[in-house]
Parts: C-alpha cells; structure tokens; sequence
C-alpha cells in the first residue's frame, strides 16, 4: 500500500523523559542471556524508546563485482537497460532503497540521499529532496548518476519522467514495504545493479537473521495468549495536525505480527490508515503505542500524546505505556530489519533491557 500521508521523517534522537537510566554501558542493550522478559508486559508502567545498538549496515561484501549491462523489467512493465552503477541514487519515502544498496556492498557509489535515508554512513550524502519528500530534478541531475533506483511513494513523477528522458535509466520498483518485502526488494534492487550474487547472499543473510529473531521472540512473549499485548501504531505530526492509525497493509501490521503482538488496528478492520478519533481508540484498547520518535516529540512527547483524541482513556495512556522508535528505523524494512524487531521486542517484553535511556521516550 501506498501511503500518502506527509511521513517527515529527521536524525534527531530520541531523549530521555525524566525517568531514571539503568546501569548499562552507554548505546548497548542488555545482552538477551541476561534479560528477564515481563510476566505480564499489558501491565508495565511508562514509556519506552526502542535503540539499535548498531544503526549502521553490514554489507555482505566490501566490494561488490557488477555484471553489466543489466537489463529489467521494473515493476510498472518498463525495459530499463543498466550500463554503469558508478553514480547511483536510491530515493525513496522509507529510506530502505539506499540501505539496500549499502548493503549490497555498493555503498561507496551512493553519490545522494533522500530525506528518509538515516543510517550514518549515508549522513554526509546530498540531498536531493526537498520540503519533505520532492524530488528535487536540477539537483539529482547536479550529481550525474548513472542509475536512479526509485519507487512511486515520491514525486512530482513529472520530476522523474524528466529525469528519465534526460537518458538516466530510472528503474521503479515496488513501494510495497512490509516484512514480507525484504527480500524481494534486494532482488529488485541486485538485479537493475547487476549484483545478483551479492542479491543472493544479503537476501538469504537477512531472511535468516529475522527468523532467529522471531525464534527468540517467540521464547519470550508469554505463554498464555491472554497476557499478549495489543498494540496500535499511531502515526502524529503535530506541526501538521496529522494523525493515524496504521492498519492492515501498512507495514506495521508485520511488525506487530511479528511480535506475537495483537494488532488491534487489523483486528478492528482498519485497511491501510485510518484518521484518528476517540471512537476508535475506545474501541481497540490498546495497551501498548507505537510511535515514530520524531511524530512523539512532534505532539510534545508522552504527555502531548495523552491529549490526542482517546489515548488517555485506552490501557496504554494510564500506563504511559507508549514505544518510540527512530523515524529512519521502524518501517524501513531494509537491512535493519532483524534489528527492528530486536529492538521492539525488548521495549514490549523487556523494557529494562533496552540502553541507558530506553526507559525513557521522547518528551
């Protein structure tokens, strides 16, 4: 599913609410032999911020060996022939496009970034979009890529079709994000660079680091599937009072899946996104929210969030039970992946084991 509500996502961190740290080395989560998962997490009390201990990629190699020319079929039916991946660009509205590429081993031929693109590696690349998620044509062709990589959840396309007849082969590829799309995204993006090797060996490292993952979430959630939390993802941007609630097919239905979590969002119907209002907070009784970090700080942090429509009322507001995760991370979908869903299981059923400042969200 497309989304097309204004996801404005930035590199500011997560801070600390007021709630005091835990005694742990600074940016490192509490190794899993050590963590003692909740009884019952529906009970636990205040907000948590979900870190990665390592927000950088891992690439399968340190040089990748292209076979070009690489001929495609993109998603929209279009032949795109591929003769140089020296100057690549990757843009699109989750940021997933260019980790992927990082993490194909062709990080070094990246020459710009769109604003969804948040890992550090990537931090000192130009961007090429503007006022949120435009592409920005005179600044893409300023960098004289080779190869732009890109889906439709930006535009104008009118900005694309330039660059297309300018002669850069634009290869479009699914804007379908989920955890279901991870690999195919690699095999979309190492087929139009011609990598199909590195494809194979990032896309059979990732599907196994996610199924471990869910291995591990799976000894940890509790037996009883009455003590399983429900979680809703609320989607905010208070500077433009915009808020929604995620459902099936947006993404955050898989993670929530994942997690062994209920989510409350599918269970009540809910397709793709749905405005917030009290009526439907009432109706999900969450007991647990997820939030972008930067869409929590937008509304003024966990107290701002219990003013919106409903959310004080549900399980999750008189617990303050809200879970915060970078913008750049939570639906990327990318190379992280199995570091998302480390991650947010701890903040659901082990809060205390996430880094000095976890147990603490956005203010």
């Amino acid at each position: 599913m497309l989304l097309v509500i204004p996801l404005l996502l930035s590199g500011c961190r997560a801070t600390d609410d007021g709630a005091s740290p835990r005694s742990v080395a600074e940016g490192q989560n509490v190794p899993w032999d050590q963590v003692r998962p909740l009884d019952d997490p529906r009970t636990y009390n205040g907000p948590s911020t979900a870190t990665i201990d390592d927000a950088d990629i891992d690439p399968v190699t340190r040089k990748a060996s292209p076979v070009l020319p690489a001929t495609v079929t993109d998603t929209q039916g279009t032949k795109v022939t591929v003769r140089s991946a020296e100057r690549i660009l990757a843009l699109d509205l989750y940021g997933s496009l260019a980790a992927t590429v990082y993490g194909l081993g062709m990080g070094d031929r990246l020459v710009g970034r769109d604003q969804s693109t948040g890992f550090p590696a990537a931090d000192k690349l130009p961007l090429v979009t503007s006022g949120g998620h435009q592409l920005n044509a005179e600044a893409i062709l300023a960098l004289r890529p080779t190869v732009l990589i890109t889906d439709t959840t930006l535009g104008p396309w009118n900005a694309v079709l330039q660059l297309r007849d300018s002669g850069i082969p634009v290869v479009v590829v699914s804007a379908q994000r989920s955890l279901g799309t991870v690999g195919s995204l690699v095999d979309e993006v190492s087929a139009a660079l011609g990598v199909r090797a590195e494809g194979k060996k990032l896309r059979s490292r990732l599907s196994s680091d996610i199924a471990a993952e869910k291995a591990r979430i799976g000894e940890i959630v509790p037996a009883d599937p009455a003590r399983r939390p429900r979680v809703l993802f609320l989607y905010a941007r208070g500077q433009a009072g915009v808020y929604y609630l995620f459902g099936k097919g947006t993404g955050a239905d898989s993670l929530i899946s994942a997690l062994r979590a209920v989510d409350v969002a599918s269970e009540a119907g809910i397709k793709g996104f749905t405005p917030l209002n009290a009526e439907a907070m009432a109706k999900a009784k969450p007991d647990i929210i997820f939030m972008m970090s930067e869409g929590l700080r937008s509304v003024g942090g966990v107290d701002g969030a219990l003013g919106l429509p409903g959310v004080a009322q549900t399980p999750a507001g008189k617990h303050r039970r809200i879970v915060d995760m970078s913008d750049y991370q939570m639906l990327s979908f990318g190379p992280l992946t199995a570091h998302v869903l480390d991650a947010l299981a701890r903040a659901v059923y082990a809060p205390d084991s996430l880094a000095a400042g976890g147990k603490g969200a956005v203010s």
